[in-house]
């Protein structure tokens, strides 16, 4: 299992960055690593919304289905699968003083033969961690104008 966890702050309005991080479609703006996020079903947001997100990770393409979990007022959980990995994205936003402060925690749980490379990706894993979080703070800065 790989953990990453990286804190944001803002200085948008914690409505304003629960009501854009929850349409997980927005990854393709804030994720490096994501080339594509689509909506898999229809209708509002809410738990039990899909989405079918393309990412690029060492050179190759995956795709995970990626499901809205938990969506409390400050806490938003997306859980992506596919025959290799468990991808969890957990969000808590706080805000405070004027900013918003977004808590990201990322676990990657591998299946089978890819539990094996765990150890190997654990950096790689951590410098996305590191490239998201100039690229996420941007984008919810803009969101203020």
């Amino acid at each position: 299992m790989v953990d990453v966890h990286r804190t944001i702050t803002v200085r948008t309005p914690v409505q304003t960055v629960v009501e854009y991080l929850r349409d997980f479609a927005h990854a393709e703006e804030w994720d490096p690593g994501t080339v594509s996020c689509t909506r898999a079903d229809t209708g509002p947001i809410a738990v039990g919304a899909q989405w079918r997100n393309v990412s690029e990770f060492r050179g190759k393409k995956t795709e995970l289905t990626y499901r809205l979990d938990r969506l409390d007022p400050g806490r938003i959980v997306f859980v992506g699968n596919n025959k290799t990995a468990t991808s969890t994205d957990d969000l808590t936003v706080t805000e405070e003083d004027g900013t918003t402060t977004i808590s990201y925690h990322a676990t990657i749980k591998f299946h089978g033969l890819a539990k094996l490379a765990d150890p190997f990706l654990k950096r790689e894993f951590e410098k996305m961690g590191d490239d998201l979080v100039p690229t996420m703070t941007k984008v919810l800065e803009g969101l203020r104008t």
